[in-house]
Parts: structure tokens; C-alpha cells; sequence
């Protein structure tokens, strides 16, 4: 409030300063063009100045002042410019703060075993308040683990600190045994497919988006990533098909397209740790059933790692997590959660109506 209110209070007065400097100008500008008109036509009168002479004279004065005020108007452009390249420059110099240990592997090719080993996390260091707080679980080699929670819960964190977006706190995260800390960033993030709830799509063709993650994609495996993101129908529909156009961050297609496109993009990368943070929020339920039944085949291969908002997602999830105030407070299958967790059941029943259900029976 205090930083917008004396924006506020600066730009006023450059408006008010700028209002006033930039008619004086003109005026000044006009008035000088009117006394060399009237002293140039007495000199023409009674001194023999040539008309010629006199209009030359005018036109360089014209070409002279015009200069003069767009100088003035750059004068106001350099500040502003001033202002934005030392940000510019500000932000090119920040140095991440994760950075590759010396020792780090320059190459990991896990099977994808994930463990959370007493994980605590809190973005501004270990004396703010934590955002996680002593998570532990595994996550074994092709199973899918979901993670439900109210919002503020620490999904989306949690889930940022296997491909190292963070540094945890206190604790350790480890794939396959390793710490994530012992390996390259790219050498860690090459193993990882992620799809995030708002999507980075780029200025280009959908197939270069989708192949994004992997440039070397054949058409087929593009097609075949877009089929089992249910976005291959909806592309086909556009005039030019995967050379179709897509605007910066999408523009010009829907959210739940873009979702689909980035499902696409990182099943194509084909990897051994799939993450998809709400990824299908904006698509319909009917469309959702047919992404999840082709995902529950690719998952099988895969440790994937589900952030949803709708408990229909996760039912057939191997294990699901539920987070309450950066707290994991229950572990376990559907079935055992509706027996155990009230947390979860109260969730379940405000989505799916009330009664215990396991496994779609009463």
C-alpha cells in the first residue's frame, strides 16, 4: 500500500510537470515561428530579403524546432527506460540459489522409487513459518500417488521439491536412494514430466509445443501423446492441424486445451517420474474419465505424482496423500482412507455425496 501509494503521489506530479512543460514548448515553438514570420516579411518589405529566402529560413526553423520537441519528449521516455533496464539487469544478475553441488551425477536414469524423509520446507528459511512441516512417505517404482488437501495445504510446494524447483528446509527427498541434491539439475529434471495447473505454451505450431520437451519426436509419438491426452480430436478440428498456430501462452485456445496440450508435451518426454499438478482442472468431467483412463495405462509404467481438486481423479490412485496445514495427517488407499481419515471422508462427501464407498461398491 505504501509503495503503490507513492507511485501514485510521483506519477501525479511527472503528469502535472509533463502537462505544463509540453504546451510552453508549443508555444514557445509557435510564438518563435510567429515572430520570424513577421520580422522575415518586413525584411522582404523595405531591406530586399527575397521571398525565397524567407520561406528556406522558415522551413529549416520548422525542421529545427520539431527536433527540439521530440527531444523533449524523449527526455520523459529516458527516465522510464532508466528505471526498467536497472530491474532488467537486476533480474539477469540474480543468481538461483539452487545450484549443482560439485560432486552432483551429470547423468540419472531412475527406476523412480520416491522418498520424502522427514521433509520440512519454508520459503524465506528455516526461521519463517514452515509451508511443510516433517512430511514423510515412499513412493515406489510405478505406483500413482495423489495428493488432495484445501488450498494453502502445500500440494503444489510438495511436489515442487522433487524436480528441486526448491531446496527442502530440513529433511531429504531421494529417488531411488540418492538425494536429489547429488544431481544435476538437468540430469534430474531430463527424468521428470510435469504438467502444471496453468500452462507455458509458446508462440508457434502445437506440434513444436507438444515436442518441446523432446525435439527429436518422431510425428507418430507426437500424435500418440496427443491421443492419450485426449487433444488429438480438438487439434485435428483446427484448419491447419498440428501446423495450426498457437499464440503466446496460448491465447487463442482454451484452458483446458492448453492443459491437454501440456499433458501431451510432457507424456511425450517419456518419463520415469510424471507429475501433473491439477492439470485437468478446466476440462469437463466427461473429458477428464477418458484422460484418466488413458493415464491409468502410461502410469503403470511410471511413478506419477496426481495434485487434484476432484476426488474422482484419485479414487484408483495406489496411495493418497492428504495434506492439512503443510502436515501430512493420512496415508493410504481410498478404501483405507474412508475408514480412517474424517478429513478425507468429509471430502469425499462433500464431492461424491455421503455413505462409505470403496472401490465404486457400497
Amino acid at each position: 500500500d505504501a509503495a503503490n501509494t507513492d507511485l501514485t503521489r510521483v506519477s501525479v506530479k511527472a503528469h502535472r510537470m509533463f502537462s505544463v512543460v509540453m504546451p510552453t514548448m508549443s508555444f514557445v515553438v509557435s510564438l518563435g515561428a510567429v515572430a520570424a514570420l513577421y520580422l522575415g516579411g518586413k525584411s522582404v518589405m523595405f531591406d530586399g530579403l527575397k521571398i525565397g529566402q524567407l520561406i528556406a529560413f522558415l522551413n529549416y526553423l520548422s525542421m529545427s524546432l520539431s527536433g527540439v520537441l521530440f527531444v523533449g519528449m524523449m527526455v520523459s521516455s529516458l527516465g522510464r527506460s532508466e528505471a526498467s533496464s536497472e530491474r532488467i539487469y537486476e533480474v539477469l544478475d540474480t543468481e538461483s540459489d539452487i545450484v549443482d553441488r560439485p560432486s552432483a551425477l551429470p547423468e540419472f536414469k531412475p527406476q523412480g522409487r520416491v522418498v520424502f524423509d522427514n521433509v520440512s520446507f519454508s520459503y524465506n528459511g528455516s526461521d519463517a513459518q514452515p509451508v511443510l512441516s516433517n512430511v514423510s512417505f515412499t513412493a515406489e517404482p510405478g505406483s500413482t500417488v495423489a495428493i488432495l488437501g484445501a488450498t494453502g495445504s502445500g500440494k503444489t510446494t510438495l511436489v515442487n521439491l522433487i524436480p528441486r524447483f526448491y531446496d527442502v528446509t530440513d529433511g531429504r527427498v531421494s529417488i531411488d536412494g540418492v538425494d536429489v541434491r547429488d544431481i544435476q539439475q538437468t540430469a534430474l529434471r531430463r527424468a521428470m514430466g510435469i504438467a502444471l495447473q496453468e500452462p507455458i505454451l509458446f508462440s508457434g505450431s502445437v506440434r513444436d509445443n507438444i515436442r518441446y520437451g523432446r525435439p527429436d519426436a518422431t510425428d507418430e509419438e507426437v500424435i500418440a501423446a496427443a491421443k492419450a491426452a485426449q487433444a488429438h480430436d480438438f487439434i485435428m478440428s483446427f484448419p491447419d492441424g498440428y501446423d495450426s498456430q498457437i499464440g503466446q501462452r496460448g491465447v487463442n485456445i482454451s484452458g483446458g486445451q492448453k492443459q491437454r496440450i501440456a499433458i501431451a508435451r510432457a507424456l511425450l518426454t517419456k518419463p520415469a517420474i510424471l507429475i501433473l499438478d491439477d492439470s485437468t482442472s478446466s476440462v469437463d468431467v466427461d473429458t477428464e474419465a477418458r484422460i484418466q483412463e488413458a493415464l491409468d495405462e502410461i502410469m503403470e509404467e511410471r511413478t506419477s505424482f496426481v495434485i487434484a481438486q476432484r476426488v474422482s481423479t484419485v479414487l484408483n490412485a495406489d496411495k493418497i496423500l492428504v495434506l492439512d496445514g503443510g502436515r501430512l495427517v493420512a496415508e493410504g488407499t481410498h478404501a483405507e482412507l474412508l475408514r480412517s481419515s474424517p478429513i478425507y471422508r468429509e471430502i469425499y462427501d462433500s464431492q461424491l455425496g455421503s455413505g462409505v464407498y470403496a472401490n465404486g461398491s457400497n
